[in-house]
């Protein structure tokens, strides 16, 4: 089914990030976009402000009432739907055309000029920035977010002007989830990272690293790579010549790399060289060492697409983030909280050790939700010598997911290899009575399950001990 027979989108699993991007997207286009998600969230609430039809109760076979057109009505799947979901099963019975969501992006993406960025961790605050350095610059772009934008409040962005699709450009996040990233064909292409992790999918580490090179090769024009993955030696001469293959750091010389990497309070500076171009006393809007990297490749690519000197110099310094990386909820002289997404072992080491450098000397408390029971299971030596760069620590039960129990794994194997003092396991039920008791100086709530639902119950019990003192 092509793009201008679609009449009707049908979304199981609106609610997720890149879903609820997709059907945003479409909805812009004029088709009646449905959809169903398990539960009722912000961002499901924001779909159905925008005009968007959403429940949150499997229908089955009733479904039927919502008057589907099996003749022009696309299906659109995330891989969390399982697979005995009735309505999923009543649309294949039936014979709608269903398509994961991966493969509608890469049909989407591929009549623009796309850059896309992958990597298991580091992609989407990169591909964020990015679209931001493009947005602001004369070149504009439309763009696919695995986050929402601060600056823009929204995981889609659209072109301003209308010009023929094959002159625009298309940021968009490549995950390397189910292999999702390989429905897509960039011109531009970066890749951050490729740390093991999802092994529940790929086995083996090796076997992620080679996907990753098989997006690589997908690459239609220039590839950014972080030089220390090494993943040179994965490319042939052959397909070498196809393409321009060039390197990024942040520690050591590349083709595109950073030095005099300064912090001013919580702000960073950093000088830019661009192949044979010096950028100097650049100054990036959110804080983080890790950021001044995803900073580096998103230059690299924007400075590739086109931006001159002075429009990535206003890009950087006026971008504000993304939700929930690296995001402030309460920063004031006595207090600190922060909410990050973090939920591999190199994502939590990045971020605690950031939030050390820029505040030394302040007792830093975390409470950490592991995210699923196979990453658990996998990387529990690796999160524990993350987690225990902390000053305390709290621990609360997996999120699930998409995933049943693994007999045997919990948050309890992380905290037994611990090195910290203090640490302790908590319940939901008992999260906020623990961490009043802590009174902490530096807070960070992180991970990528639900532990989002209590930022604003520890924002407002911590702003109360604030007015108190």
């Amino acid at each position: 089914m092509n793009q201008a027979a679609i009449k009707q989108a049908y979304f199981l699993g609106i609610g997720g990030i890149g879903m609820s991007a997709i059907a945003r997207y479409f909805h812009s286009m004029g088709i009646q976009v449905l959809g169903y998600d398990r539960t009722e969230t912000s961002l499901t609430k924001e779909l159905i402000a925008e005009g968007i039809a959403v429940h949150y109760e499997d229908l089955g076979e009733n479904l039927q009432a919502l008057q589907l057109n099996k003749e022009n009505c696309l299906v659109v799947l995330t891989p969390a739907v399982p697979k005995d979901h009735r309505e999923w099963n009543w649309l294949q019975q039936q014979g709608y055309t269903i398509l994961k969501r991966s493969q509608v992006l890469g049909i989407i993406t591929d009549a623009y000029q796309t850059i896309g960025v992958a990597g298991t961790h580091g992609k989407t605050t990169t591909s964020t920035l990015l679209a931001h350095l493009l947005k602001q610059s004369h070149i504009d772009t439309a763009a696919f977010l695995g986050g929402i934008s601060t600056n823009y409040g929204t995981n889609l962005l659209l072109h301003k002007a209308n010009k023929s699709s094959k002159e625009q450009w298309m940021v968009v996040e490549a995950d390397e989830f189910d292999r999702s990233f390989l429905t897509l064909h960039p011109a531009i292409g970066i890749i951050t990272s490729t740390d093991a992790d999802h092994l529940d999918i790929y086995g083996e580490h090796d076997a992620l690293k080679k996907s990753f090179a098989d997006y690589a090769i997908q690459v239609t024009q220039t590839l950014f790579i972080k030089k220390e993955l090494n993943l040179f030696d994965e490319f042939s001469e052959e397909m070498k010549e196809q393409k321009q293959v060039y390197s990024y750091s942040i520690i050591q010389q590349a083709d595109v790399w950073a030095n005099h990497i300064t912090i001013e309070g919580d702000r960073y500076w950093f000088d830019l060289h661009y192949f044979n171009q010096t950028i100097s006393k650049l100054y990036l809007g959110i804080p983080g060492r890790h950021n001044v990297e995803n900073a580096v490749a998103a230059s690299a690519a924007a400075l590739n697409a086109g931006i001159t000197e002075t429009e990535l110099r206003e890009g950087l310094s006026s971008f504000t983030g993304v939700k929930r990386r690296f995001e402030y909820i309460i920063k004031s002289k006595n207090l600190l909280y922060i909410d990050d997404y973090a939920h591999h072992p190199e994502e939590l080491r990045a971020i605690i050790g950031s939030v050390k450098q820029m505040y030394a000397g302040k007792k830093i408390t975390i409470i950490f939700q592991p995210h699923l029971y196979s990453r658990t299971r996998d990387f529990a030596d690796g999160f524990a010598e993350s987690l225990s760069m902390a000053d305390d620590a709290i621990l609360m039960d997996i999120y699930p997911a998409r995933e049943l129990p693994i007999q045997g794994v919990s948050s309890e194997m992380i905290l037994n290899k611990m090195t910290l003092k203090e640490k302790c396991l908590c319940s939901k039920a008992n999260l906020l009575s623990t961490v009043d008791h802590k009174q902490p100086e530096v807070l960070l709530t992180l991970g990528a399950g639900d532990i989002d639902q209590f930022v604003e119950p520890l924002k407002i019990l911590l702003e109360q001990r604030i007015t108190v003192k």
